[in-house]
């Protein structure tokens, strides 16, 4: 019986750990929309691991803390106003790493423009000396339209199928 309870515990332990991770997870990608909203774009780069990726299409590429620094960098100068808002974050965890996606809905506002966004992360994780960073950030836009154009016309419903 002393086994038994303590293969259990093992179990128990292990599940609690599993639901910690993801919900640390959770504050991470909340975290970078924080950063986002809040204008701290300085704060990103260490969100993520000294080799991440992040692949966000038409808008750039990043490789590393430094190429992720010159992106961010270069944020203010292609949106004057962004906030976003992420709905749905699926997150599994596996040991020491993790898959994520969420879907992303932001007004921003470029050269004096507002537009709608939505898009997809897709997200890769992992827990660096006890912490959770992104090591991949893909994004993949199903639109970026101008308010006042919306996203109802044909062409633009087939771009994000």
């Amino acid at each position: 019986m002393p086994q038994d309870i303590e293969m259990r515990l093992g179990t128990l332990e292990a599940r609690v750990q599993q639901l910690t991770d993801a919900e640390e997870i959770k504050k991470l990608r909340f975290r970078y929309h924080e950063c986002v909203n809040e204008t701290k774009l300085a704060e990103i780069p260490d969100l993520f691991t000294d080799d991440g990726d992040l692949n966000f299409g038409y808008l750039g590429k990043a490789h590393g803390k430094a190429e992720l620094k010159k992106f961010f960098d270069a944020l203010p100068k292609l949106l004057s106003f962004v906030k976003q808002f992420i709905h749905n974050h699926v997150v599994e965890v596996h040991g020491q790493t993790g898959k994520g996606l969420s879907y992303l809905e932001a007004k921003s506002v470029s050269k004096g423009e507002s537009y709608l966004v939505a898009a997809r992360y897709d997200d890769e994780y992992e827990k660096v000396n006890g912490q959770w960073k992104f090591k991949k950030m893909h994004l993949t836009p199903y639109f970026t339209v101008p308010y006042n154009e919306g996203w109802a016309q044909e062409d633009r419903l087939k771009m994000g199928r």
